[in-house]
């Protein structure tokens, strides 16, 4: 079984719905909108865009001349591009052109292995203006321990979902079992995700991204952080 592939990627958009982080994922998506107002880019990429939610709300509250989204799914680009947004099955690293702010929402950064990482960062710096920002969020390792860990069911009419997952060493394995009615028969359908914890050292020591600040953020009210709200600037020549 392929870990974080197109297929598995795929699986969790059929899910996503079921899995009860809406109100997460609003409360995250608002401290996107203020970071975006108060950096006013004209041009914006956001990385792992999902459905295009994020990006739709960016388009009917802003005047961005510039919003693109990418996605590793095709299931999730389709998505996106039928609320009307340009969206591109790529990854970032191929992709043409320059951007004010690059996004990352709802921890996109921890797909990333740590050996992935570093390169990851340089890719976002390359498709940088001069002065552009980097704006993305990670999970904290509570955010692992507390939060994410554990088994969970879910359904509807038609999906039944099963998602168990654990956290050691500093990585986090969630695997997803669907079944899904197909004319009155249930197809299964089974995926791994995995996750990394990256400490905040490590953004704090690339050398074509400055670290400008980070935020701690509790969006599941549990009396601690689960997420790290973090900015980096394109670092000058």
């Amino acid at each position: 079984m392929e870990i974080n592939s197109p297929k598995s990627l795929d699986l969790y958009a059929k899910v996503e719905d079921l899995l009860g982080i809406e109100e997460a994922v609003i409360a995250l998506y608002t401290r996107y909108q203020n970071e975006v107002k108060l950096i006013q880019p004209h041009s914006l990429l956001d990385v792992g865009c999902g459905s295009g939610a994020f990006l739709e709300q960016l388009k009917n509250t802003n005047s961005l001349e510039i919003l693109q989204g990418i996605d590793l799914s095709p299931v999730m680009v389709e998505r996106t591009q039928y609320r009307g947004i340009d969206a591109h099955c790529i990854d970032l690293c191929k992709l043409e052109g320059r951007f004010d702010l690059v996004t990352a929402v709802f921890d996109m950064v921890n797909y990333l292995s740590p050996k992935n990482l570093d390169n990851f960062l340089s890719c976002v710096a390359d498709h940088l203006n001069e002065d552009g920002f980097f704006v993305f969020d990670i999970n904290t390792l509570f955010g692992f321990e507390q939060v994410a860990v554990g088994a969970f069911i879910a359904e509807d009419t038609k999906r039944f979902v099963a998602v168990e997952s654990d956290f050691e060493s500093n990585e986090y394995s969630m695997q997803i079992t669907l079944f899904e009615d197909t004319n009155g028969l249930y197809r299964k359908s089974q995926q791994e995700i995995r996750q990394y914890f990256h400490p905040i050292h490590l953004f704090k020591q690339h050398k074509r991204l400055k670290f400008v600040r980070k935020e701690s953020l509790s969006l599941y009210d549990l009396g601690k952080a689960d997420k790290e709200f973090i900015v980096m600037q394109k670092a000058s020549h």
